[in-house]
């Protein structure tokens, strides 16, 4: 069963171009020019119930857009979608009580209270009976440890511990899709670790359906088998990590170090230069010719250190963002 499907969605924004000084802004009162960014592009997919798909792509990509969307925020130029049965932007109060949506940048939590006012506040506007909301929340401040920062004024928490909150009050009324837009942005690792454990078994325990952005592979690898990938509004990538992966593994890095200087030009014979600093260079090179490449390097080069690893994920992705094959 599909909880999400999106049928060649599209959104457009118009903007006006202003020429600078104070004969620009005369000229604007009487003529401006009329440009239009087409933000999202043509965009389908479908994600199924229960399914934990990343949502990946460049700044500007249309990531945030599509999500707003999905939320019911902004208004399709045109397109279909339907979330669990619903149309977003029609904003049913039933279908409000579907879903949440977290962004890192952006809280919900007022600052100059105690986390546990606004969960509170969130109870009253979802109407969750009062036997739900204290299960739940004792549920969810233990998963999380945070039971002795609940009555403490939220601006004096760490970002961590925010993020925890933000987490607890958007699940409080168990929604069945939950959208987060960069979710771990700005945390450290252990934090990192901690909200992608968490949203690991809160989606094994519930069958939530995740709509994830992150510009942190970790995220992405660790909780998504799927990633629908846009770039510049167009989806350039839609099916499983692993493919990538696959798709790189006839492939590995020669990451180098050098007693001396070493021209670019010299090292362009041996592979694909991928990075390059005057004494420290990477190459790409293929498997079959990894033994042969490697032991010439040694031979004819003053290397100082040489270890070869495999093409990251992130190499992969970033090829499909400028919308080359991997």
């Amino acid at each position: 069963m599909s909880a999400i499907e999106v049928e060649h969605l599209c959104r457009d924004f118009e903007y006006y171009e202003k020429e600078s000084g104070i004969r620009g802004s005369v000229k604007n009162l009487f003529h401006r020019e009329k440009n239009i960014r087409h933000a999202v592009k043509d965009v389908s997919f479908d994600i199924k119930e229960g399914e934990v798909v990343g949502f990946l792509g460049p700044n500007g990509a249309g990531k945030t857009t599509t999500i707003k969307m999905l939320s019911g925020i902004l208004h399709p130029t045109s397109g279909v979608v339907r979330v669990n049965g619903f149309i977003p932007w029609e904003r049913k109060n039933d279908y409000k009580r579907q879903f949440s949506f977290v962004a890192g940048q952006k809280s919900q939590l007022w600052n100059d209270l105690p986390a546990s006012e606004s969960f509170h506040l969130n109870q009253c506007i979802y109407e969750i009976p009062d036997t739900q909301y204290n299960n739940t929340l004792e549920e969810l401040v233990e998963l999380f440890g945070v039971k002795d920062f609940l009555k403490v004024q939220v601006r004096r928490l760490s970002l961590g511990e925010r993020m925890k909150m933000e987490m607890i009050a958007a699940l409080l009324h168990k929604p069945k899709i939950l959208f987060l837009d960069e979710p771990t942005i700005g945390l450290d690792v252990v934090a990192q670790t901690n909200i992608r454990a968490f949203l690991k078994k809160y989606n094994k325990a519930n069958k939530t359906t995740i709509l994830l952005t992150s510009h942190y592979m970790r995220d992405i690898e660790e909780l998504c088998d799927r990633s629908i990938i846009i770039n510049h509004g167009s989806l350039v990538y839609d099916g499983e990590l692993s493919t990538i992966c696959n798709q790189l593994s006839n492939r590995r890095v020669i990451n180098l170090s050098f007693y001396q200087v070493i021209p670019k030009h010299i090292l362009e014979p041996f592979g694909s230069v991928t990075e390059y600093q005057e004494n420290k260079a990477s190459l790409e090179v293929e498997n079959d010719k990894l033994t042969f490449v490697s032991q010439k390097l040694l031979n004819e080069l003053p290397i100082a250190d040489l270890s070869i690893e495999p093409i990251s994920i992130e190499r992969g992705i970033a090829s499909l963002f400028s919308g080359k094959e991997v």
